[in-house]
């Protein structure tokens, strides 16, 4: 655990250079718009470890799958979001002598990312070998008002000399991934462009022929004053630059603006990338600096009014929640149902860059609250789109007749994750699509969405759990054979009790789901179920899975088995796991883990929290219990859930103990990994530990409930959701709630199962002595 980043209710700070944390700080203070982003690289040049990343959204590689044994039905490539142009490069020379940090003097130097206004800045000062010093201040940012848009401000003070500054600012299209399988570079230069203080390059990905332009304008003053000039032309392998020279004697400031753009063939045609991306420059340049800032600020202002959570009494914690929901809004907007959210976002290569269960179980609740309806409904309309590779992706198992199974990662629809464990068995994913669909029409009410888009996938999952169980004529009940549950530390098992509950329900809800089309729309069900070949007969047999599956459990310890055999294991817990042992996936052997009852994150308890409502809290509290001494939490995806159900336990102290895992676990770099990328989707998870957990909030019957508690830590806090055309600001302290309804749309609100009316532009206040 790393404690180096400053405490600030905005910011998140770094002060003085420590070259062994620098790559984790790239992560930290990575940036992004929804639609591009970049780690926390330096602009001038570095020599010491780094992670350049700078990422185009929708543009990957299918990078040649490395397995030692190949296995029918595995995909043939791993597919990976590209480590594109580099585009915030520049090479500063004082007389004929490199800054970089890892050789200079450094001194003051401080990072420090606004997430008010989403502009990262770095300031320090270097002593070369050669004796001169130089003041640096750096300001960038990736504008969400215009988003291919990028802008830097550098600016350089001489200490002590009086000489030649060269500068030259550049693009670097000579990029590889550090994941790439076979150290093999997939971009390709089509056409370059540098003219005068312009300059475009445009590259092509091998295989999937993706089209991307990068391109730049620069201007130069001095001592705030505006400097004509006329760089020279750099030009190497897929690699533009511009070269300048200026005069700097003591004191004066000399600053480079560097406004550039992606554009990618996502959008645009191939013929007129360069033309398009020309057209954004000179826009973007006639703005200028300064007006892009303003946007940028204003843009992000509007973002905090829909999303902030404001903690009064814990910095640390208010620092993490707005650190997470700030990564969250950096690496989705929702504007392009073309788009997902990758583990990593924008902040690294780790997992691909690709979409994976993680986004409906953990992200669709936080953007429904947060953001407009289209956003969320987005995230699912991405995963309608690809219904018939899911089809494929079930029928290269041996699967058929409509059956979908969609894929563990995926950029394009397609399964492409290549370890066996994971690919054919960890199969609950399918149910976690289902539950999205369920989670977005509980929570706006949008029910024509089924008849849209829902029914046509809900179908295709159930067929799949149907033909994935089968009749154990020893158990006279339904079973479910090797599968991997979400504790991906057991592999191969039988009867994972996560997977029977979720294949049922969603067999369940997809028969729900089909009745109320019927009703609502007959013609278009009708037409529907056509084009499906569906027959009455899979209800029937749906229902009789539903009846007879087989859940295993202990009844004298009165717990679900989260698999069979589970008690068989040696019963030891987390506790009695010596400090050195630990991350267990970094420490045993995988024979070792397998063979263990360590559990990597929640498997029963994802399922109680899922449906919760089908327990009562003793059944609940047993599994919570005997389930959490043995997890050891080394999945991202894990502290979240613990949260949620301790909170609903009423067991505070547990709850706040996750919730401070979970919140600052890339800050403090809990698992010794951040320096991979952030744990963007997990980052989710931080806000439902505070909203689903702490304000105890959940949709039921149409109507909003809270069951709060505020945190000792904590003096109050509170947040803002969108719910079904209003704006609520939630406000909870020692006293009891407050909710302010900020739009003309009356509800009815549960608080600890007592109801309020809440009028349109009303509130109201319920005093913890009020309720029962």
């Amino acid at each position: 655990m790393k404690n180096y980043i400053k405490a600030h209710e905005w910011n998140i700070i770094e002060e003085g250079f420590d070259p062994h944390l620098n790559k984790i700080s790239e992560s930290i203070f990575s940036l992004g718009n929804g639609r591009m982003g970049q780690r926390a690289n330096f602009e001038e040049t570095y020599s010491g470890e780094t992670l350049l990343g700078n990422y185009v959204a929708g543009v990957y590689y299918p990078d040649k799958t490395r397995v030692g044994w190949w296995k029918n039905g595995y995909p043939e490539y791993f597919a990976k979001v590209l480590n594109a142009a580099n585009w915030v490069g520049i090479e500063v020379k004082l007389d004929d002598e490199i800054l970089d940090l890892a050789t200079a003097e450094v001194s003051d130097f401080k990072r420090v990312l606004n997430m008010h206004a989403g502009v990262l800045e770095r300031s320090f000062t270097a002593k070369l070998k050669s004796g001169k010093s130089v003041k640096v201040k750096a300001t960038r940012f990736c504008s969400i008002a215009d988003d291919e848009v990028g802008a830097i401000r550098y600016s350089i003070t001489s200490v002590d000399f009086d000489g030649k500054l060269n500068l030259m600012p550049f693009i670097d299209g000579d990029i590889k991934n550090q994941d790439s399988n076979y150290d093999e570079k997939f971009w390709e230069l089509v056409a370059d462009e540098i003219t005068g203080t312009e300059a475009y390059i445009k590259l092509k990905t091998k295989k999937t022929e993706f089209e991307v332009c990068t391109g730049s304008h620069i201007e130069l003053y001095k001592n705030g004053e505006q400097v004509a000039i006329n760089p020279d032309a750099v030009r190497k392998e897929k690699f533009v630059g511009q070269t300048l020279s200026v005069d700097i004697k003591a004191n004066e400031e000399i600053t480079l603006v560097k406004i550039a753009a992606n554009l990618s063939s996502e959008n645009y045609t191939k013929e007129s990338l360069l033309k398009e991306a020309k057209a954004v420059i000179a826009q973007a340049t006639a703005k200028g600096f300064d007006t892009l800032l303003k946007e940028q600020t204003e843009a992000w202002a509007t973002k905090w009014e829909e999303s902030d959570i404001i903690i009064e009494g814990d910095v640390s914690a208010q620092q993490a929640i707005r650190f997470n929901i700030f990564q969250l809004f950096q690496t989705y907007t929702g504007k392009d149902d073309r788009l997902n959210i990758g583990p990593k976002g924008f902040t690294g290569e780790k997992y691909g860059g690709s979409t994976y269960w993680d986004t409906e179980a953990y992200c669709v609740p936080f953007y429904l609250a947060t953001a407009p309806q289209e956003v969320s409904k987005n995230l699912l309309i991405y995963r309608h789109k690809q219904l018939g590779k899911a089809i494929e992706n079930a029928a290269k198992l041996g699967f058929k007749d409509g059956a979908a199974l969609y894929p563990m990662v995926t950029m394009n629809g397609e399964e492409c994750h290549n370890e066996w464990e994971i690919t054919f068995e960890e199969i609950h994913r399918n149910g976690a699509i289902a539950f999205a669909i369920y989670n977005y029409i509980r929570y706006t009410g949008d029910e024509s969405y089924l008849a849209d888009f829902g029914l046509e996938v809900l179908i295709g999952i159930a067929r799949f759990w149907k033909q994935r169980v089968n009749w154990s004529s020893d158990k006279q009940q339904y079973v479910m054979l090797g599968v991997t549950g979400p504790n991906e530390y057991e592999n191969n098992v039988n009867n994972n009790w996560y997977t029977n509950l979720l294949a049922t329900w969603c067999m369940k809800y997809a028969t729900e789901a089909a009745e109320m089309v019927k009703i609502q729309q007959p013609e278009k069900y009708k037409n529907l179920l056509e084009s499906l070949n569906f027959n009455d007969q899979e209800f029937a047999d749906w229902a009789d899975i539903i009846e007879k599956m087989y859940y295993p459990e202990d009844q004298e310890k009165g717990i679900f088995l989260q698999q069979d055999g589970y008690l068989d294991k040696e019963q030891i817990l987390v506790k009695d796991l010596p400090a050195s042992e630990r991350p267990i996936n970094q420490k045993w052997s995988w024979d070792r883990i397998l063979r263990s009852p360590f559990i990597k994150q929640a498997d029963v308890l994802q399922g109680l929290y899922f449906f919760e409502e089908n327990y009562d809290l003793e059944t609940i509290r047993r599994n919570f219990d005997f389930y959490e001494p043995r997890t050891v939490h080394e999945s991202s995806l894990s502290p979240c859930v613990h949260s949620i159900l301790a909170a609903k336990l009423n067991d505070e102290a547990r709850a706040y103990e996750f919730y401070l895992r979970t919140a600052r676990l890339d800050l403090d770099d809990y698992n010794n990994d951040t320096e991979d990328g952030l744990h963007i989707t997990s980052m989710a998870g931080t806000w439902m530990s505070v909203v689903e957990g702490f304000a105890g909030m959940r949709v039921r019957k149409g109507k909003l409930h809270f069951s709060p508690f505020l945190p000792t830590q904590w003096k109050a806090f509170s947040f803002t959701i969108g719910f079904r055309g209003a704006t609520l600001k939630i406000n909870i302290t020692e006293n009891g709630i407050n909710i302010k309804n900020n739009n003309a749309v009356d509800l009815e609100i549960g608080i600890k199962g007592q109801y309020h009316k809440l009028a349109g532009n009303a509130e109201i206040v319920v005093n913890n002595a009020e309720l029962v």
